[in-house]
């Protein structure tokens, strides 16, 4: 079967981000970071909708008793789909105003980490990653960070991997999925050897990850070796973050980027949704954040 690409719908975002496939629904959900939208699709009807959340979004999750929990321009929150509304839960950053948070995914037992990044001084080091837990309690896990991106797990959820764009490289910790313990730091890829950027990342069934080579155009398939074992070329010069869904989890979900801040694109089809198919290659349900 050939890898074939299509655009899914007319939305065009300032900065796709948060690709989400979501078993339980068979929906597919995603973000605009700069425009501050959430946006839904239902597989079966192909009927979209969307919520403005008022501000800055680096990346959502869904709650195993409904709504979603962000990472937010003001730090991490909860929204109800119903009512339209944020519930604060804690800014750990609040006394830093050049940082936001950006990139975030649910681990296997259902806690939320998401990354902040410097939003204007990127060569600063200035963002860390932080894990949510189910009962509230906020944790830094890593500090110095310049462009957090692509947090993602392993299929046992035994390997924490995330990068910083900034420096080009995705970094793998061990990941204590009981006590949530992390350690052994290494880097995993170093995407500068092939002129590239990691941006948003996922697994598939197999262990190996999935990037938007943000860059060069490009999704790359890198194996727990860190090796490039294959590249897709995308229609858009800056696809942004990776996420396989679909009814058999088939299916390579791209966002792309029509005007970050940082970087503009000048395809037609800069800022749309895409879906790959006829890779041969399944990926891995994604947890609910179980607070």
């Amino acid at each position: 079967m050939a890898v074939s690409i299509d655009r899914i719908g007319e939305t065009c975002d300032l900065l796709g981000e948060g690709p989400l496939w979501d078993v339980a629904e068979q929906a597919f959900y995603w973000i605009d970071s700069r425009n501050g939208i959430i946006h839904r699709l239902d597989w079966a009807s192909q009927k979209r909708r969307g919520w403005d959340v008022g501000q800055k979004i680096g990346s959502m999750a869904l709650r195993a008793g409904g709504g979603a929990v962000c990472a937010l321009q003001d730090g991490f929150q909860f929204f109800d789909f119903n009512s339209g509304e944020l519930t604060m839960i804690e800014d750990p950053e609040a006394d830093e105003p050049r940082t936001r948070f950006n990139d975030g995914k649910v681990d296997r037992q259902g806690r939320f980490i998401a990354g902040s990044m410097a939003q204007f001084e990127r060569e600063l080091a200035l963002g860390s990653y932080y894990r949510l837990w189910p009962d509230g309690r906020l944790e830094k896990l890593v500090g110095d960070i310049k462009v957090a991106n692509g947090p993602c797990f392993s299929p046992k959820g035994d390997i924490w991997y995330f990068a910083d764009s900034r420096a080009r490289c995705i970094y793998a910790m061990d990941y204590d999925g009981e006590t949530g313990a992390i350690s052994n730091r290494r880097v995993a890829a170093d995407l500068g050897q092939w002129d590239s950027v990691p941006d948003g990342t996922t697994v598939d069934a197999d262990g190996n990850l999935w990037t938007a080579m943000v860059v060069s155009g490009k999704v790359g398939c890198i194996s727990p070796k860190g090796e490039l074992i294959r590249t897709i070329d995308m229609p858009v010069s800056y696809p942004s973050s990776v996420m396989f869904g679909g009814p058999k989890l088939d299916i390579l979900f791209v966002t792309s980027i029509l005007d970050s801040g940082n970087r503009r694109a000048d395809e037609a089809e800069a800022g749309g949704l895409f879906a790959v198919t006829g890779l041969d290659v399944e990926g891995v349900p994604e947890p609910r954040f179980k607070g």
